[in-house]
């Protein structure tokens, strides 16, 4: 994370504090519309059409909102943010608030007089997904004929205009075996940062678990690679790297732990610790057009619910990695263990823990069935 990014962080609050300290971040999800169809989106399966999004004003006000939380850096996602036609205000009025702006995106939509104006506006970084280093299969994943072509031009004109650019690579068994090639395409395309990000499963990833999941070989022959590259590139490219918790030991703390460091928006205005916690039933998820930003991140229900380690279990409650990984991910709990407040099962702790590594090995080494691409029903 650069200094930038870091700027004004407050001091982190104890555990056992009342008063939560303040985000650090906030996700934006703008809009669940996008161009493409990848079938490990996080988005929930149920899409949120155009007509349910937040106004310009609405979007404005829990900028301010989250600036006078605390809050440093403002992420503007989806679906896809460049389908707002208000997205320049968003970030000008951002950066106007001397907070972080951060675009994650597909790519596909931005020309370049769109990307200038995006920049003068006061855009700090851009974060572009590619799907592989092979164009043709780049296109299959992402469903969008063209698309890789689109990003690479992209890419070009964010270096020429002098933005910060990190490439998200999202890998799978589909695309592992060009793991070496996507690390040089990334650097060939000026990236300070490369996120290889094992697709994690919620959303349209555990959907499409069975077509995703990779062997525990391919984890393993991945891992290297990336050690290798980070170890190669030192000083030159920074990595992020994100491994499945189904080969895992030990859990990793869920967006920095619930409801600590992170605030997600939905397209609606819900608002929730993490892009999948509305897959968890009995939550109560405030929405910013009802209640203030400030009192939903201090007192709302979901973000109380498996706040700090109070709420934990055995063998939880009595781990030293308690107050590390916070209990791990809720949302695969409740996937795996049928409880959201049940230890995660990538821990190896966890009663659940074989089953998981079960159904990972059984799952990788079948034949891949067809990817159910993110598409919105004619239900929606």
């Amino acid at each position: 994370m650069s200094e930038a990014m870091t700027r004004r962080r407050p001091k982190e609050s104890s555990a056992a504090s009342a008063e939560p300290a303040p985000p650090l971040a906030i996700l934006f999800e703008l809009s669940h519309r996008c161009p493409l169809q990848c079938p490990y989106c996080s988005n929930p399966l149920a899409l949120e059409r155009a007509r349910g999004e937040l106004d310009t004003a609405a979007w404005m006000r829990v900028l301010d909102e989250a600036n006078d939380l605390g809050v440093l850096q403002v992420h503007f996602s989806g679906g896809e943010p460049t389908v707002r036609k208000d997205l320049e205000d968003l970030v000008a009025h951002a950066a106007r608030l001397g907070l972080y702006t951060n675009l994650i995106t597909s790519g596909v939509l931005i020309d370049r007089a769109r990307l200038e104006r995006l920049a003068e506006a006061g855009l700090d970084h851009l974060q572009l997904s590619i799907q592989d280093s092979d164009p043709a299969e780049a296109d299959r994943i992402g469903g969008y004929t063209g698309g890789h072509e689109r990003k690479m031009a992209l890419a070009a004109w964010v270096e020429e205009i002098g933005l910060a650019l990190t490439v998200n690579a999202p890998v799978h068994r589909h695309n592992l075996e060009r793991l070496e090639d996507i690390i040089e395409l990334a650097l060939s395309l000026g990236a300070g940062r490369l996120e290889v990000a094992h697709v994690q499963y919620y959303g349209w990833g555990l959907k499409n678990r069975a077509a995703l999941l990779p062997t525990r070989a391919q984890l393993e022959r991945a891992t290297k690679i990336v050690e290798a590259a980070r170890e190669r590139l030192k000083g030159t490219m920074v990595f992020d790297y994100v491994v499945p918790d189904y080969y895992a030991r030990r859990p990793k703390a869920c967006m920095g732990g619930w409801a600590r460091q992170f605030i997600n928006v939905t397209p609606s205005g819900q608002v929730m610790p993490c892009h999948a916690a509305e897959t968890i039933p009995g939550l109560d998820f405030d929405n910013v057009k009802d209640r203030p930003l400030s009192e939903i991140w201090r007192e709302s229900q979901a973000f109380t619910r498996f706040r700090g380690t109070a709420w934990m279990p055995e063998p939880c409650q009595s781990c030293d990695q308690r107050e590390i990984d916070w209990g791990g991910c809720r949302c695969q709990a409740l996937a795996i263990a049928g409880d959201a407040a049940a230890t995660d099962p990538a821990c190896a702790r966890s009663s659940d823990h074989e089953a998981l590594l079960a159904l990972a090995e059984a799952e990788s080494h079948a034949p891949a069935p067809a990817f159910a691409y993110r598409r919105f029903s004619a239900a929606d």
